[in-house]
């Protein structure tokens, strides 16, 4: 297995126990990618990237992400196929209910993850990477 995947593989072990806080993992210039869904856009640095999840997350109750896989798309990247579950503060509607199934593209470098481009729509990042679920 490699460092990258290493790297992957423990950023979401924190993430699926619903602590969001860690983030010695991203380079500081981190370039955050939201591809699809209720608000794409892209942001650069830590604290930018910070910002956009602290909305994200006031949002939900209970809002996880779980993994499903890894891909390792090549010797940088790495595709994480997501789950998603929690309730909608304001609509009540259960995340499964929408699109539940994301992936994340993580790109790695020198030990730091260095671009995340996030798909709320699973289907559009294995299209985009040329990959079948």
């Amino acid at each position: 297995m490699s460092e990258n995947l290493d790297l992957v593989r423990s950023i979401y072990a924190d993430l699926e126990r619903g602590d969001f806080s860690r983030a010695d993992w991203a380079d500081p210039d981190i370039e955050y990618v939201r591809v699809d869904g209720p608000e794409p856009g892209a942001w650069s640095g830590l604290a930018a990237m910070a910002a956009v999840w602290r909305e994200v997350l006031s949002a939900w109750e209970d809002f996880r992400v779980e993994l499903d896989d890894y891909r390792e798309v090549d010797n940088e990247r790495i595709l994480a196929l997501l789950r998603f579950s929690g309730r909608g503060k304001t609509s009540g509607i259960e995340a499964g209910q929408m699109r539940g199934k994301g992936a994340t593209l993580l790109h790695v470098s020198e030990g730091k993850v260095t671009r995340m481009v996030h798909y709320w729509d699973r289907h559009l990042a294995l299209a985009g990477l040329g990959l079948e679920e």
